[in-house]
């Protein structure tokens, strides 16, 4: 008897093994087999753009980190067709799909939620989804403004998940040897960081005010942001543009290289002063609805002097420094200077003109665990092991890192709209002696879209 019991039970499971192959199983199926319990099941919300990019990096580590896309979810159920064939393509199996992301949130099967909605909405997600217990990635920039991000690391601290913020590039070896070779002193002090965002855009036009389509429940669309009539212009990527939903590409690509300038300083605090200028340059306002400078130039000082600088061109421009950086980092000290451009990484002592020190120098170039941008799957395996570790302090951009980077983009477009140099006092959370500036660290929200005082 023990020996027929054994023998069936290996052919279920072969069995099983053959349904996994060779057809797409439901959420509810899969979950029957033996060891899948010890997956953790994940909903993407936000398929339509970057959320394409994480339905490929949870399909990559699926094996490997015993990951299940179980659920997706959008408020435009457009992109559900596509999307889903895509995971069924990339994982074989066939994930459920909501356009009400607090249905995930309801799901006592789903373990993380992978956000890649509009900013606008990644600090009510994040927090319903803390509240609900669900660990959280979440895109960047962290948050829309300051107090949103601090309401997040409080919800992921209070409700003990773990929320790990999609900065990539603090999962990118390259990227990890230079910030390592900085804090060790390869040139010296380090006394001032710059950030390059150079993303030549055109203008995408204006149309009028319309009706939204049958498959975008727009209210939930628009969520905590103030009601505005739906406009084409103003809703699908367009809404980085406009101050109501977004921060331009300071807020957009920059938290990026924003993040990699403060780890570089070694900043775990709030600049004292900010400074940021700009405007639209070689746009139509009469022919474009964009609202955000294309053009700005942003100054942070922290109090020990030390400088943080970063500039968006939105227009025509060369690159800089000996890496043709676009998009990355140059770092200054008192013995030399480093260039980052993507994983690839230089730095050159005093004033020599040739390299000491860089990427293409490291033997762990050659080392097969080598993570090259632009953010592969590193960051969500990162995730995953934190998940299962228990602990923050394993996750390469826990959320209390991902809002202190995605302040400085806020805290810029802030004394961008009101036109001068603010103070900043990083214990309170508050400008000195400015309450005009005060108002822009919050938003008013619309019901029930309400990120809460309390978590």
């Amino acid at each position: 008897m023990t020996k027929r019991r054994e023998f069936i039970k290996q052919s279920v499971l072969g069995t099983a093994g053959l349904a996994i192959g060779g057809m797409a199983l439901s959420a509810r199926s899969y979950r029957s087999i033996q060891g899948a319990n010890d997956r953790i099941h994940v909903a993407v919300i936000g398929i339509r753009s970057q959320g394409g990019t994480h339905i490929d990096n949870w399909s990559v580590i699926k094996e490997s980190k015993n990951v299940w896309i179980k659920t997706l979810c959008d408020a435009d159920e457009q992109f559900f067709p596509d999307r889903i064939n895509q995971v069924i393509n990339k994982t074989g199996e066939t994930p459920e799909t909501v356009w009400d992301m607090r249905k995930v949130f309801d799901d006592k099967e789903i373990d993380a939620v992978s956000f890649a909605v509009p900013n606008f909405w990644h600090a009510l997600g994040t927090i319903w989804a803390c509240q609900a217990g669900k660990h959280v990635y979440v895109e960047k920039p962290a948050c829309h403004t300051v107090l949103e991000g601090r309401r997040m690391v409080q919800a992921a601290r209070k409700y003990n998940v773990r929320v790990q913020c999609g900065m990539q590039n603090r999962s990118i070896t390259g990227v990890m040897e230079a910030i390592k070779f900085l804090h060790e002193g390869g040139i010296g002090e380090v006394f001032m960081a710059k950030g390059l965002c150079f993303k030549p855009r055109d203008s995408f036009g204006i149309a009028p005010d319309g009706t939204p389509p049958p498959s975008l429940h727009y209210d939930l669309w628009l969520g905590p942001a103030a009601w505005q009539p739906y406009n084409e212009k103003r809703t699908h990527y367009n809404w980085h543009w406009h101050w109501n939903t977004g921060g331009g590409d300071t807020a957009n690509q920059g938290p990026h290289q924003f993040d990699i300038a403060r780890w570089g300083l070694n900043k775990n605090e709030h600049p004292v002063t900010i400074y940021s200028m700009g405007n639209i340059f070689g746009i139509d306002p009469k022919e474009c609805s964009q609202e955000t400078p294309n053009t700005q130039t942003s100054v942070f000082r922290y109090k020990d002097g030390k400088i943080l600088e970063f500039e968006t061109r939105g227009r025509y421009t060369h690159a800089e420094a000996g890496l043709g950086i676009r998009i990355g980092n140059m770092f200054y000290g008192t013995e030399g200077y480093l260039e980052i451009n993507e994983g690839n990484w230089k730095a050159y002592r005093k004033r020599e003109d040739k390299p000491f020190a860089g990427s293409d120098m490291s033997p762990k170039t050659s080392d097969p665990t080598f993570m090259a941008p632009p953010g592969d799957s590193a960051h969500y395996a990162n995730f995953i092991d934190a998940i299962r570790s228990g602990k923050n302090e394993t996750l390469h951009c826990d959320i209390l890192e991902g809002y202190m980077s995605s302040a400085l983009p806020a805290l810029a477009n802030i004394s961008y709209k009101v036109g001068r140099q603010l103070t900043f006092d990083g214990t309170t959370e508050k400008f000195v002696k400015d309450k005009e500036a005060d108002k822009l660290l919050t938003r008013e929200y619309r019901k029930p879209y309400i990120v809460p005082e309390e978590v």
